[in-house]
């Protein structure tokens, strides 16, 4: 990791915790509704948008193709949806704090344990995979959360997280004229104003930290470069547990308090 790389994480580090934007009393009222629409594709625009993200999915469960078994701890797992792609994997863990999301998931089933912070997976569980899919860009706690992740991965471990190329050229045009314009004619509101609130981090933020926290970094786009992608896979191995112990005792978590559902506010 070259100097100018370093220079890079500590200002990237420095903006963290953040505070996630307020939202307007307006889209406040239709806050959880629109959540809701947006994750079951109930609107056309978010039936598009969940078929692109079919790409997210299978690129997390790739390593799955073979028939491997390895204990797995998903990172906001919402309302499971990633489960489907995951036919080959047990145990299965998630942190989701947001408990109507997940309760009557069809694969409920198949989850072992259900934290509401990842704080709250034990010490002693070590898991072959932890994964993420359209979750990273929404916490404020973010590198307390990667740090933690590391610490609880096996030594052969990997990190497999998907995320929006939240900051690109692609990715702002496309959810300013799908969803954005479908909330706009539908409510009258300004989408951007749930997109701040909701993603709180650009992708080369993600990039950012867990280059910092991991030796070898493998990262994948679905489009023409960084700019011009709507979404990217990120493969890491290696966690260095020096500075996730640094980061933890840095980052102090916040106090205890209800948390509004993680998930993708989809283009």
């Amino acid at each position: 990791m070259g100097a100018g790389h370093g220079a890079d994480l500590a200002t990237v580090l420095a903006r963290f915790p953040k505070q996630r934007p307020a939202l307007t009393p307006e889209i406040q009222a239709i806050y959880l509704r629109q959540y809701r629409e947006n994750r079951s594709g109930r609107t056309p625009a978010a039936s598009a948008a969940q078929r692109l993200e079919r790409w997210m999915h299978r690129q997390v469960a790739a390593d799955l193709a073979g028939g491997a078994t390895r204990a797995t701890l998903e990172l906001g797992a919402g309302m499971l949806n990633q489960l489907p792609y995951e036919r080959f994997t047990a145990p299965y863990d998630i942190v989701e704090p947001f408990r109507e999301l997940y309760a009557d998931a069809p694969d409920r089933g198949r989850v072992r344990e259900v934290f509401a912070d990842i704080a709250e997976a034990p010490a002693e569980h070590r898991y072959g995979r932890i994964t993420s899919i359209a979750a990273l860009e929404h916490m404020c706690d973010l590198p307390l959360v990667l740090a933690r992740a590391a610490r609880l991965l096996e030594p052969d471990g990997v990190l497999r997280v998907a995320y929006p190329s939240e900051g690109g050229f692609l990715w702002t045009v496309g959810w300013m004229f799908t969803t954005g314009l479908e909330f706009r004619l539908r409510h009258g509101l300004d989408y951007g104003i749930m997109m701040r609130h909701e993603h709180v981090n650009r992708a080369d933020e993600i990039e950012t930290l867990v280059r910092g926290l991991f030796g070898e970094v493998r990262i994948k786009s679905f489009g023409l470069g960084r700019q011009l992608s709507l979404y990217r896979f990120l493969e890491a191995r290696g966690p260095r547990l020096d500075v996730a112990a640094a980061w933890e005792a840095c980052f102090q978590p916040v106090p205890a308090r209800r948390r509004k559902p993680v998930g993708s506010a989809s283009t």
